[in-house]
């Protein structure tokens, strides 16, 4: 068995003193396995996601990311951050740089890599998700789905191991969410550990290993793709499904 890359451990975390967003998470992801998260609104699906690259913390139980306990120890969460990319349903591209200086701009500050490497990366990456042709341009130029891409490029220029994507399409127009599900399958299809909050219930048939249904906190349900959206075992997920599959 291989070591799980990403291990939640009765997770627990509060938002002040009464607001228990995260309970007892226990979750285990393996190298190259590719999960759905998905959940009403306000269910922890965000929060837990990104306690895994430290942009969240938690108070109780122990995370244990591509083998390093985070906790209050800097170096690592830096360790982490360097194996985790993220793209967020706000693309944060900086607008008053191309999209080549918006990808080029962590590999050289963070990475230290050279100037000439770096755009080297960036132009692989940008092939990659099929939008090389658009790096002189600024962000604000393109479409939303062509940003996205952008972001999901940027994330992959630090050659992460696993990536997080959070509602990655819900900020788009339906005719861009395709374009942006289609570069996600093919990373999915290169054996990139993938995490991925989302609401497209057709990519998480096509590409999840594993569907984890949350609510309140907690994890519900998990179950492969078939198994949960053919037999949901929780009335919860029953009730979920139908509102979102409109059956």
């Amino acid at each position: 068995m291989s070591e799980p890359t990403i291990h939640f451990d009765k997770v627990n975390k509060w938002y002040g003193n009464n607001f228990h967003v995260l309970r007892d998470i226990d979750l285990q992801v393996k190298p190259g396995e590719r999960l759905v998260i998905c959940g009403p609104s306000g269910s922890g699906k965000s929060t837990m996601i990104r306690c895994i690259n430290a942009l969240e913390d938690y108070q109780e139980g122990k995370l244990t990311v591509a083998g390093s306990l985070l906790g209050d120890d800097i170096k690592a969460i830096d360790a982490v951050r360097r194996q985790v990319g993220m793209v967020f349903q706000q693309f944060n591209l900086f607008p008053h740089l191309t999209v080549l200086e918006n990808l080029t701009l962590s590999p050289t500050w963070v990475a230290g890599l050279s100037k000439k490497d770096a755009i080297e990366r960036a132009m692989a990456q940008l092939e990659r998700v099929r939008i090389a042709e658009q790096a002189q341009k600024y962000p604000l130029q393109l479409s939303g789905g062509q940003q996205q891409r952008v972001a999901i490029a940027r994330a992959l220029c630090l050659t992460p191991k696993i990536m997080l994507f959070d509602e990655p399409t819900s900020a788009l127009d339906p005719e861009m969410i395709k374009e942006v599900l289609d570069v996600m399958m093919e990373l999915a299809n290169q054996g990139m550990t993938m995490l991925c909050v989302t609401h497209e219930m057709g990519f998480a048939k096509a590409v999840a290993d594993r569907v984890i249904f949350m609510d309140q906190g907690q994890i519900v349900e998990e179950n492969t793709p078939t198994e949960f959206f053919n037999h949901p075992q929780t009335d919860r997920a029953k009730d979920f499904l139908s509102k979102i599959l409109g059956h």
